[in-house]
């Protein structure tokens, strides 16, 4: 039997912004999933692999294997794949770009987020943050929301011209204050321990949402921009008691857990655009989005052939 291998330019040739969101909506109609993590080390390097068993779409892991000394050598530091089971019988049905799921689970997730709660009449959003997921962003946001200007902050301001030239129309913000006051959206993608937006410059109406922050110790918004905000979040079992953006406000008796007040498996509870609040949402990530990805990928796949 052959087994498919989806690469990263096949795949992308085969999606579009919009019909991934609904797909990753509808998703999460189906039963909640079984998920787990599991690390091997060697150091400097790090083997990571994430699975997630949904029934009635099947299973997956994703495998990330991360080689610090590779781009000395000229190698990509992070490699990996996507093994993508058949809920029936277990078969493998296909390989998939590790990158590629990456790339679209990642923006993805955020931009459900962003359709859900954000002014679908957004005229200006901004990206903090410069690196690979900006990029993807640029990407998804520009499709989700057509008519905004799309704006990039980053700490170091030669990375966002950088990354501005490569995507004609996307304007540099020089400044991060006077960007995030402006913004109608603004989202995220930082590397950083340390609250970079503050929530004394939120104003109603506007949607933070959030990606970088992914370990215990990391955050990107302040204790203000919580308490002043109608929080949601992609998976309550990836986020509140795994990321800083929420365990050490929840820890520290800033927020309670009741104030986070739904996750995709509840849409329904996502409200309407407001223009009199302030929404915030938090992308945790996870191993189910990975399977949720990579499922519409083969399916896309199979509708072609």
């Amino acid at each position: 039997m052959s087994i498919p291998f989806i690469g990263f330019d096949e795949g992308e040739a085969l999606l579009d912004w919009i019909s991934f969101t609904g797909a990753l909506a509808a998703s999460h109609d189906l039963p909640k999933a079984g998920i787990g993590d599991t690390f091997l080390y060697r150091d400097p390097d790090t083997l990571l692999s994430r699975s997630a068993w949904i029934d009635g779409m099947g299973l997956a892991v994703k495998t990330a294997n991360v080689f610090p000394r590779n781009p000395g050598a000229g190698k990509p530091m992070i490699n990996g794949s996507v093994c993508l089971y058949s809920d029936a019988d277990g078969t493998l049905e296909a390989l998939v770009d590790f990158h590629l799921v990456t790339k679209w689970k990642t923006a993805g997730d955020s931009l459900l987020g962003a359709l859900r709660l954000a002014n679908p009449a957004a005229r200006e959003v901004l990206i903090v943050g410069a690196g690979t997921v900006g990029g993807s962003l640029i990407e998804a946001f520009g499709a989700g929301f057509p008519q905004a200007q799309i704006r990039v902050w980053n700490r170091t301001g030669s990375k966002a011209e950088d990354l501005c030239a490569k995507y004609p129309g996307t304007l540099h913000a020089p400044d991060l204050e006077t960007a995030v006051r402006a913004a109608d959206i603004i989202v995220t993608c930082t590397m950083s321990s340390e609250p970079v937006i503050k929530g004394e410059w939120l104003s109603p109406g506007q949607h933070l949402n959030m990606i970088g922050a992914y370990r215990p110790d990391m955050r990107e918004a302040d204790d203000e921009a919580l308490r002043r905000a109608q929080v949601f979040c992609d998976s309550f079992d990836t986020t509140l008691d795994h990321i800083g953006e929420f365990k050490i406000p929840l820890a520290a008796g800033t927020i309670q857990r009741s104030d986070v007040l739904a996750d995709y498996y509840a849409l329904s509870r996502f409200p309407a655009y407001d223009p009199a609040r302030i929404t915030l949402f938090k992308n945790g990530g996870g191993a189910h989005l990975d399977l949720m990805t990579s499922h519409h990928i083969l399916q896309k796949w199979k509708a072609k052939a």
